[in-house]
């Protein structure tokens, strides 16, 4: 069976204010994961003065890596420390960031004005009620079931080029082929080294692609792969054939199937799509992460699998500033039909009027 990538050994570098007090009162968003995504969406809506609270696991997609790469202005931070400023920046605006798991979010009774509501509970049984909500609970990834093969994730075996190739350039990389998928996969990890074998692993593999394969120098192994073969130091000194041939490899690349984390999601029956090939699943979502749930939005890799930080974080604070905008609708909506109704004279309100000579 597929292996789920584990990141649960460095929670503790997430923690937040795990006792924190919850508002009592209803307030403006709950934001359900505190990556990238979340967080950026809870400072914009914090910095426009709403009342917000963050509700993080602690268990990042990206905790085994050393860096997250490719952020403009912070290239190579480790992620804990980024999480750890962004957190603060949340607070630094009044927003409250909560250690804790959502084990259920659900619409609850909208205010007599039709603005939406939602009860969230936690698993210590804290609850939270909102008038809006961020889903930013990122995805996990899932691995092929190779012996070996998830005790390197995140260092030796790596998913993204982009994420992780100027590290591992130039290195003997082995491609274990899950789909169509690994194709694009292989290409890409070529234009990082000379090095490159890809490994079938009983995927269809058609002519044309094994001669452009040929073309640009990467080996095509179509034995059966058994097993990851850890290096003496801790690394990964190769890939294990069914026949008892050990390809030295440093490097494996491996596209995963990427799967939007939904636990305690489904009572709000957000939409869910499938991608071709087992690719992966996530929530669908329309401008800027809204949702067919009104007053629920989704950002990051919960709705984009694809996406790295930087893009995660961006869809995260355009969410925020839509919800802000939404939320600032409803309360002029509000507050307009308080102002029709103190105009209104009282009598007229809920007397009924009688004529003297006719009192029936």
């Amino acid at each position: 069976m597929p292996v789920t990538a584990g990141t649960a050994g460095t929670a503790g570098t997430a923690r937040a204010a795990g006792t924190a007090k919850l508002p009592e009162e209803t307030v403006d968003a709950v934001v359900i994961g505190g990556g990238a995504a979340g967080l950026n969406g809870a400072l914009m809506l914090a910095r426009s003065r709403r009342a917000v609270v963050v509700i993080d696991s602690g268990t990042p997609r990206n905790a085994p890596a050393d860096g997250v790469r490719g952020l403009l202005g912070l290239d190579g931070v480790p992620p804990a420390e980024l999480l750890r400023t962004g957190r603060e920046e949340v607070r630094r605006y009044g927003g409250l960031v909560v250690d804790g798991e959502v084990t259920s979010a659900f619409p609850a009774a909208p205010s007599a004005e039709g603005d939406p509501r939602f009860s969230v509970t936690l698993a210590d049984g804290r609850t939270l009620t909102a008038r809006r909500l961020l889903v930013a609970t990122g995805l996990r990834d899932v691995l092929p079931d190779v012996r070996g093969l998830a005790g390197h994730w995140g260092h030796g075996v790596v998913h993204c080029p982009y994420c992780h190739g100027w590290e591992v350039r130039d290195e003997p990389i082995g491609v274990l082929a899950v789909g169509p998928a690994s194709v694009h996969h292989a290409l890409l990890f070529r234009q990082l080294t000379d090095d490159l074998v890809y490994f079938t692993r009983d995927t269809d593999l058609e002519e044309d692609t094994r001669a452009r394969f040929t073309a640009r120098g990467i080996r095509v192994v179509d034995t059966a792969v058994t097993e990851i073969v850890t290096a003496e130091e801790g690394g990964i000194a190769g890939v294990r054939l069914g026949d008892g041939q050990l390809v030295p490899r440093r490097v494996i690349a491996v596209a995963t199937t990427m799967r939007s984390r939904t636990a305690g999601l489904s009572e709000l029956g957000l939409p869910m799509r499938d991608l071709p090939g087992g690719m992966g699943r996530h929530f669908t979502t329309g401008v800027a992460g809204a949702t067919d749930v009104p007053g629920v939005w989704v950002a990051g890799n919960a709705t984009d699998l694809s996406a790295q930080v930087g893009a995660s974080a961006a869809a995260g604070a355009l969410a925020g500033a839509h919800m802000n905008a939404d939320l600032a609708a409803a309360d002029t909506e509000a507050a307009l039909a308080e102002c029709q109704h103190a105009a209104v004279p009282p009598n007229s309100r809920s007397e009924t009027r009688v004529h003297p000579e006719n009192p029936n």
